[in-house]
Order: structure tokens, then sequence, then C-alpha cells
């Protein structure tokens, strides 16, 4: 009885860290086109946005600019166009 119990607890516990990724997601999205714009540069939707490392993205957005994002040695964020 305890495995029939289990297995579906474990099931919607995946399903919710599933969910909560993904808004995650959406609102690191905003946030790197959020920064693109306040540098000064073009973005109109960020459609992919892969983490390098901690701070450290590679964003494409849907008007085809790709760019790096991510704080320097100083503590600056910075925006280069790839």
């Amino acid at each position: 009885m305890r495995i029939r119990i289990l297995v579906p607890m474990f099931i919607l516990a995946a399903l919710g860290s599933a969910t909560l990724f993904a808004a995650d997601d959406a609102s690191m999205s905003k946030d790197l086109k959020a920064t693109i714009a306040l540098q000064g540069m073009p973005c109109s939707t960020v459609l992919d946005a892969k983490r390098n490392a901690d701070s450290d993205y590679t964003v494409s957005c849907k008007d085809g600019n790709r760019y790096h994002v991510f704080v320097n040695a100083q503590g600056r964020v910075v925006v280069q166009k790839l």
C-alpha cells in the first residue's frame, strides 16, 4: 500500500517542480529582455536563453539579435552583441 501512495506523490512533486521551472524561465526571459533594453540594445522578444554559468547567459531574440549577458569582474552587467 505504501508504494501506491508514494509513487503518485513523487509524480505530483516532479510535475510541480516542472511548473516552477517554467515560471522561473518566463521571469528570467523578462529580466534578460529588460537588461538588454537598459543597455540600449534592441530585443523584441526573448526566444531562447541559455545559462552558461552563474550570472552568464546567451540570449537569442525574435528579431534575430543574439547577446552575451554577464556580470564582469567589477560587478557590472555587460551585454555584448554576438
